[in-house]
């Protein structure tokens, strides 16, 4: 059997209709999707497949339609035999890792990823917090200009995610981050760019929704993780189900070291990174640190197969 890691995206990767072919296709899905819509108490199926947009990328929607797409391609490949030796996630999809590691059950994911939604939209006041993705500066330069730009004006920019080399996400205040944008390009960058998200996550404005969820999280069942999960905030294998608590509440104040965790995963000598779930965002960030890498994105029901296929190759 070939060593693969499973790698699941976060949010931003969100599309209408996403997993519809595969809830049509499959019965398992369906019966997965059934038990959100029953635990949230709502009909998040209907959003997945039908929108609006608006309503889909609300942060308590996103946060458990991209669980459940990638939850349901993780059933689907472990009813195959194939299953990942290592695994990890972007910000929200640490949750599709640890439910892939057996760590914490898909229902109790479900409700703790819309309620970790709700905490991040309700954390900052809308329209003061904002996030810009900075291109084309490295990290060393990147904090230079950020400590600068902390001293001039009155607000908060923090690096939010280390995603590649060349993209580093900032989060902060509004203010502070209309205010580096132009500064940013002077001093390097190629561009910065405003990303569409309703508050300043990762970064130490997030503490407050933090201190909540710490109790949302202890209220819950866990387990020590079956296969090793790469953790966001210190980029290094976890699986005792007391550190992936007190990390996953640190996550939403601290960097997303995604760059660090691609690094990790190339040296595991794996035949490929699947990314498994909506959309090809993590699969374009492990190119840009290595291009050779072997990478499959699995977020449907064609590339499910081609997936499958290839596993079952001699």
């Amino acid at each position: 059997m070939k060593k693969v890691a499973f790698v699941y995206p976060g949010q931003g990767s969100q599309v209408v209709e996403m997993g519809k072919d595969l809830y049509e296709e499959f019965p398992q899905v369906r019966e997965l999707f059934a038990i959100a819509n029953e635990r949230l108490g709502y009909d998040l199926t209907s959003i997945m497949f039908e929108g609006p947009k608006e309503l889909l990328t609300k942060t308590e929607n996103t946060q458990p339609a991209l669980l459940s797409v990638s939850t349901a391609i993780t059933k689907i490949l472990a009813e195959n035999g194939i299953t990942p030796s290592v695994t990890s996630g972007h910000s929200l999809g640490e949750y599709s890792a640890l439910v892939a590691a057996n760590a914490i059950s898909y229902s109790d994911a479900v409700s703790l990823v819309h309620q970790r939604g709700k905490l991040m939209e309700n954390a900052y006041p809308e329209g003061k917090g904002s996030m810009a993705a900075v291109l084309g500066m490295d990290q060393e330069t990147l904090r230079n200009e950020l400590q600068k730009i902390s001293e001039q004006v009155d607000g908060v920019i923090e690096i939010a995610n280390l995603n590649c080399p060349g993209q580093i996400v900032v989060s902060g205040t509004k203010s502070a981050i209309d205010a580096a944008t132009d500064q940013l390009k002077a001093a390097g960058a190629k561009r910065v760019l405003p990303l569409p998200v309703s508050g300043p996550f990762h970064s130490s404005l997030m503490k407050p929704a933090a201190e909540e969820f710490q109790q949302l999280v202890h209220n819950i069942n866990w387990s020590d993780a079956e296969i090793p999960v790469y953790a966001n905030v210190t980029a290094e294998k976890v699986i005792e189900k007391d550190q992936i608590q007190q990390l996953l509440v640190e996550q939403l104040y601290s960097p997303v070291r995604f760059e660090e965790i691609i690094e990790q995963l190339l040296e595991e000598q794996l035949d490929a990174i699947v990314e498994v779930g909506s959309g090809k965002v993590l699969t374009g960030l492990v190119k840009k640190v290595n291009r050779r890498a072997k990478t499959f994105a699995v977020q449907d029901v064609a590339t499910l197969a081609e997936f499958i296929e290839w596993v079952k190759e001699d």
